[in-house]
């Protein structure tokens, strides 16, 4: 059984910047694509970036596209979400999971969610 567990999240002004990790346990995912959605109160669930197991291909969310840097230490099993420019709409809770294949877009197509971290941009 694979378990996520996500850390780094926090409090910071607008125009600052965090860095997720996600970690994993339970077995390797070397070979895995992962990804991070996000969650607003009240919002459905959004894709937000994923990263081939290879590290070679990586695609983003048009919202977060030139801000944020999906990337990965297979070597550590974990994946990281480093966020530039934050903005008060990135408020939310942050979530990383497996992608099991075909659209990255689509949180259905993703397994193994960990429980999340909260992000809070103050204007």
């Amino acid at each position: 059984q694979v378990q996520l567990v996500e850390s780094g999240g926090g409090l910071v002004q607008a125009g600052g910047s965090l860095k997720l990790s996600c970690a994993a346990s339970g077995r390797t995912l070397s070979r895995d694509a992962m990804g991070w959605f996000r969650q607003a109160p009240g919002k459905e669930r959004e894709f937000v970036a994923r990263i081939s197991w290879s590290s070679g291909g990586t695609n983003y969310a048009d919202s977060v596209k030139g801000r944020f840097t999906i990337s990965r230490d297979n070597a550590k099993n974990t994946v990281y979400l480093q966020m530039n420019g934050l903005k008060p709409e990135d408020t939310a809770r942050y979530y990383c999971a497996v992608h099991k294949g075909f659209d990255y877009t689509i949180r259905t197509k993703y397994d193994y969610w960990g429980q999340g971290t909260q992000v809070t941009v103050s204007s």
